[in-house]
């Protein structure tokens, strides 16, 4: 064993001496490049729908056809993150029971833009019309416009009635849905018809 001992003692020595040689650092960084924020390049649709619903209106039941498509005519709009979505065209029938149209239009965001602020008007879609109620000789839709983004509940809540003649008329919701049956006169009605 006394004969090994002074190869172990070399050995550890060596070991020990080559153990803390500094190794050679290199300059070189490695990092990963940073990706860039995907914004969807090609316009989205915010989603066509179709509703229909009767409805008993001034002695008879009528069947209240609403769909929305995506238009690509119109001028795109642009959303706080920089995607950009087709605006849409709503179309509105009433059929009466025998299947005759008594109303057929189209609506985009132009007829509402006397009701919205200059902020909706650029940056904004139709987002939908959707009927509320018969009121007397009236059927009342609910409208919006506003961020065409999905995520957002950022919209402007109007009013469109239409009359037994027809005629539409176009206003703010400003009442709160409280449920409390607070309705306009028929005086504050006629003002706003005519568009």
């Amino acid at each position: 064993m006394q004969r090994f001992l002074p190869f172990i003692v070399i050995s550890m020595l060596v070991g020990g001496l080559t153990g803390c040689k500094e190794a050679k650092k290199s300059q070189d960084i490695i990092t990963h490049k940073p990706k860039a924020q995907v914004i969807n390049k090609k316009p989205q649709k915010i989603g066509d729908y179709l509703q229909t619903r009767n409805v008993e209106w001034i002695g008879a039941t009528y069947k209240v056809v609403v769909s929305r498509q995506a238009d690509e005519t119109l001028k795109l709009v642009v959303d706080d993150s920089g995607n950009r979505y087709y605006d849409n065209k709503i179309t509105v029938k009433i059929l009466r029971k025998d299947g005759s149209e008594f109303f057929n239009r189209t609506f985009t965001k132009s007829d509402f833009e006397s009701y919205v602020d200059d902020i909706y008007k650029k940056n904004s879609a139709l987002l939908g019309v959707v009927l509320d109620a018969a009121q007397g000789d009236r059927l009342r839709f609910a409208a919006s416009v506003g961020s065409p983004d999905k995520m957002s509940d950022e919209y402007v809540p109007l009013v469109l009635m239409i009359s037994r003649t027809g005629t539409v008329a176009i206003s703010k919701d400003t009442q709160l849905d409280t449920g409390d049956g607070t309705q306009k006169t028929e005086d504050e009605l006629s003002e706003e018809e005519g568009i």
